[in-house]
């Protein structure tokens, strides 16, 4: 992005796309604390050097961590985010608490240090949601939805005394109100959801209540289910916004970029990290067959005298996880599909089948695990849990529940489906029926592990059809500490990566390989001589001029080190320092050459011109002599006069024709077409100048209307007037004309002319630079080329007074005051007309009335009269304000959608136009309840008084 220099608005929406997903997709483990726990593939696609659009891929979300995390880990970053940088009135609105309170996060949250850098974080994921184009509401419910998981999560279950089924304990019964207000849902269908199965057997519903256990399970499956559905959605929105919008007939470039999860060896080994170490063995195989494999093979191709290099192939390993029908996977899906298989018979089954298998090795003791050797190491898997996240079964009822949702977000999450690579697809909607609702929970078409295989066999394709290049991350310690290295755990790092290997092959082959064509091509200038043939005697004969020593002739292209490049470039640099002194002699010797020419043509010419006004002269001199002897000069004749209907005509006065002129006198332009040597006018030059005026006029009043609908009040402040860095339709020679006598610093936003937006004019140090202030559809104000997006032009402006403005870094200091409109001057000294603030009132006005909100006989107040205009003016701000309603008493406020962010205080909720979660009393009364319950345990404490037992009310601080 930085070498395109493009400095566009597409570039810094995908720079801003890594803040988004790392907050919602990393997380803190044991091995490092922004761990990325899902993969990413981007595609970033160019046309003419140009970024024109970019696409994401995203692979195995560890959604399992959202409900539960080991010791030393924590949940994904968004949710401490949250918590840190919501306000008091945000946390209620969304209905969060105390974070000690949620066991989703297990009670844990940080330190204040740690909190005020969460805070930031959060800053910045606001933007980055700003920046590519989330709307407010979209991202009202996307954190609705993320707080109604961590509500799911302290809903706690007991047993009925009665037959053992499950029930919410009444201490939870406040947290399942909460989260079916921030799931937009009702309480009782959600409590059934979590309780209790239906399913339809021959037309007859059959309920069957949950054990404790069982309603557990679907509580976090849901809560897991929630939060990877929100990641999809949010990585589809992405692809959406940032989607290329170029003919599809153009072929585009591309660099794709993949970033994924490393080998992962920890104290507890689950489903999720198997797939980890999967993804690895696979591209461990694709780097060791680019690597060594093609390598060597193109020399053994090229005849070049080679010994083998040995490295460490790990197809044996691919095989006992990939293979068809016998691979670890296959019987992974074979036994999730039995209803009645175990994590214990998935053990055995691979206990018996792969019990010779030189990379399997069983559990020691009554662990429930078995060991996998990777070409990294041996790893220990648990395989608790394996059958149930390879299922990843969602309760029934539960995506008829959520499609029904009142929330737009969770309903369109959830008539989503997945594709086989299991990328959500929102656009792809089908109807959903109670018995398609049952079918798609109790038999789904695609396990993870199988999603898992599909994705991961598409990016391998990708990987394979294009030129990679590799990057290896080392950890220096185990301890996550700076300045540290481990020798020892750098060197198994180097090891298991086949790097040492790599770099033995780096050493002693030809990393650099080009054909005979593009060698000539590219170094034919070395022979220093004309057409030189694109042929392997050429490329020799090149060689032999440079004295390189070590390269090898091949049959088809030449091999060498790495640093001959290096040599050869300092040949070609040698040479084009002799170009330089070469083009600087001839350029001097033809500028010479061409100041003589001109000199002796001026001479000539002044010689010519001299002897003709020796001529004139003489010439005059006879005719003054000829005019003396005349006696009497001749009358002329009188003019007819007009006759006096003339005047009164109808028809448009004619301009007056010039009369012919002496050649004595002075040329005048009326001449200017009798001399061959002038320019001949344009046919048609008229007519292109009244459309380009036309549609200039167009594009005028199209603006204006913008900014009179949907700007004017949202610019425009608390008392009824306009800023006074705003001014109105000015040109960019009169924003120039206005700063040029101002100090450092000074700035004004003026309305564009030709597109509906803004124009920020800054007075520099050594001229005045314009920035484009662009609105985008999320109603966000953006510098064109900055990376921040700002509710309003007011909080724009604010912003870069404190903080400069890329790339130049100016911060604004003074606004340029508001000005006469007879002061905005023109370079020929005529008053400026850029903006006709009587036209802009009028048609504000006739708008007002058509729609019907003028009372007919009121008329609103104005600074100013609509006939005429007044010698003083208030400058273009004022006059904008004249154009709008004031904010008094006997003049109504007109009124218009706000779309743009505001404080959580400033609106009222009747009414408010402000982006809110749809059941917000649900929200308040359940949190009500759990203020109440929590308040009542600190409030009560049990101390034992001579014996008996008593109760003290505590006051709390």
């Amino acid at each position: 992005m930085n070498l395109c220099k493009g400095n566009s608005q597409l570039e810094q929406q995908i720079l801003q796309v890594n803040p988004l997903l790392e907050a919602f997709g990393n997380a803190q483990t044991v091995m490092n604390d922004n761990s990325s726990r899902f993969g990413k593939y981007i595609q970033l696609r160019f046309q003419k050097n140009t970024v024109q659009g970019a696409k994401l891929s995203e692979y195995l979300l560890e959604k399992s961590r959202v409900v539960q995390q080991d010791t030393g880990e924590r949940n994904f970053h968004i949710f401490y985010y949250m918590f840190a940088g919501l306000s008091s009135e945000e946390k209620e609105i969304y209905g969060l608490l105390d974070p000690s309170l949620y066991r989703y996060i297990s009670g844990r949250f940080g330190t204040q240090d740690i909190a005020q850098r969460w805070k930031h974080k959060y800053k910045e994921v606001c933007n980055a949601l700003d920046m590519v184009g989330f709307q407010e509401q979209e991202q009202v419910d996307m954190q609705a939805i993320l707080a109604g998981v961590l509500s799911l999560g302290n809903v706690t279950f007991e047993p009925e005394e009665s037959n053992g089924s499950a029930k919410v304990s009444e201490a939870s019964r406040g947290w399942l109100k909460a989260a079916a207000g921030q799931f937009g849902v009702q309480e009782d269908e959600l409590l059934k959801c979590l309780i209790c199965t239906m399913s339809v057997t021959r037309g007859e519903q059959i309920q069957r209540f949950h054990t404790q256990q069982q309603a557990e399970d679907a509580r976090d499956s849901i809560a897991k289910v929630a939060y990877g559905r929100v990641f999809g959605w949010i990585v589809c929105k992405i692809n959406e916004l940032l989607a290329e919008n170029v003919d599809p007939e153009v072929e585009l470039r591309e660099i794709g970029i993949l970033d994924i999860f490393g080998f992962e060896n920890f104290a507890v080994n689950r489903f999720e990290q198997f797939c980890i170490n999967l993804a690895n063995e696979q591209l461990q195989h694709f780097f060791n067959h680019h690597i060594f494999q093609l390598e060597q093979a193109a020399y053994k191709e090229e005849d070049l005298p080679w010994e083998t290099i040995t490295f460490n192939n790990n197809e044996p390993v691919l095989d006992l996880l990939l293979a068809k029908p016998l691979g670890l996977l296959s019987l992974l899906d074979e036994q999730s599909a039995f209803p009645q298989a175990t994590d214990k018979t998935f053990v055995d089954k691979l206990n018996s089948s792969f019990k010779r298998n030189l990379h399997f090795q069983t559990g020691r003791g009554r662990v429930l695990a078995f060991s996998i050797i990777h070409y990294a190491g041996k790893v220990q898997y648990t395989a608790e849990g394996f059958l149930e996240k390879n299922r990843d079964t969602l309760p029934a009822s539960v995506r008829g529940l959520f499609i029904n949702s009142i929330t737009p977000l969770l309903s369109v999450l959830f008539k989503a489906t997945l594709s086989r690579t299991g990328t959500l697809m929102p656009h792809a909607k089908a109807k959903v029926t109670a018995e398609a609702d049952n079918k798609f929970n109790s038999t789904r078409k695609q396990s993870a592990g199988a999603q898992f295989r599909h994705s991961l066999m598409v990016l391998m394709e990708r990987m394979y059809s294009a030129n990679p290049h590799f990057v290896r991350c080392i950890k220096p310690n185990s301890q996550k500490e700076p300045g540290v290295v481990d020798s020892q755990v750098v060197l198994q790092q180097l090891r298991y990566n086949g790097l040492l290997e790599t770099i033995r092959i780096r050493r002693d082959g030809f990393s650099w390989r080009p054909a005979f064509e593009e060698f000539a091509e590219r170094y034919g200038i070395l022979l220093v001589k004309p057409d030189v043939s694109l042929t392997k005697e050429s490329c020799l004969e090149i060689l032999q001029s440079t004295e390189l020593t070590g390269w090898i002739c091949g049959k088809s292209r030449l091999f060498f080190k790495y640093w001959h490049q290096e040599q050869l470039t300092k040949c070609v640099e040698r040479l084009e320092r002799a170009a330089v002194v070469i083009q600087k002699v001839f350029r001097g010797f033809r500028c010479r050459k061409s100041y003589l020419k001109l000199v002796a043509e001026r001479r000539a010419k002044a010689q010519q011109l001299q002897e003709e006004a020796e001529r004139e002269r003489s010439r005059q001199l006879a005719l003054e002599a000829k005019a003396q002897k005349r006696i009497s000069f001749p009358v002329p004749k009188p003019r007819k006069r007009c006759p006096q209907s003339c005047l009164h005509s109808d028809k448009p006065p004619q301009p007056p024709v010039p009369r012919p002129r002496s050649k004595l006198t002075e040329s005048t332009p009326f001449d200017n077409f009798l001399d061959p040597s002038a320019p001949r006018p344009v046919l048609g030059t008229e007519k292109q100048t009244v459309e380009e005026a036309k549609m200039r006029q167009l594009k005028r009043g199209a603006t204006l209307r913008w900014f009179k609908e949907t700007q004017a009040q949202k610019v425009m402040q608390d008392d009824g007037a306009f800023p006074s860095w705003l001014y109105g339709m000015i040109s960019r020679r009169e924003a120039e004309n206005l700063l040029i006598d101002k100090p450092l610093g000074c700035f004004l936003v003026r309305i564009s002319q030709s597109r509906p937006g803004y124009t920020l004019t800054y007075r520099g140090e050594d001229r005045c630079r314009h920035y484009l202030i662009e609105m985008q559809p999320n109603a966000r104000y953006v510098i064109l080329g900055e990376d921040r997006a700002h509710a309003s032009l007011t909080e724009l402006v604010r912003y870069h007074q404190t903080v400069g403005i890329q790339p130049f870094m100016e911060k604004l200091s003074v606004p340029c005051g508001q000005v006469n409109a007879e002061d905005l001057q023109l370079e020929n000294g005529k008053s400026s007309v850029s903006l006709d603030y009587e036209d802009l009132e009028s048609l504000t006005l006739s708008h007002t009335a058509a729609k019907g909100e003028i009372p007919p006989g009121e008329q609103p107040c104005r600074s100013r009269s609509s006939t005429s205009r007044p010698s003083q003016q208030s400058g273009a701000a004022a006059a904008l304000k004249s154009m709008w309603f004031r904010r008094s008493k006997n003049c109504p406020e007109q009124q218009s959608v706000d779309e743009s962010r505001t404080k959580p205080g400033s609106g009222k909720e009747k009414g408010s136009e402000r982006a809110f979660p749809r059941l917000r009393s649900s929200i308040r009364l359940g949190m009500q309840e759990i203020q109440q319950l929590y308040s009542a345990s600190l409030n009560t404490s049990v101390r034992k008084c001579n014996g008996a037992v008593c109760m003290e009310d505590v006051e709390l601080k």
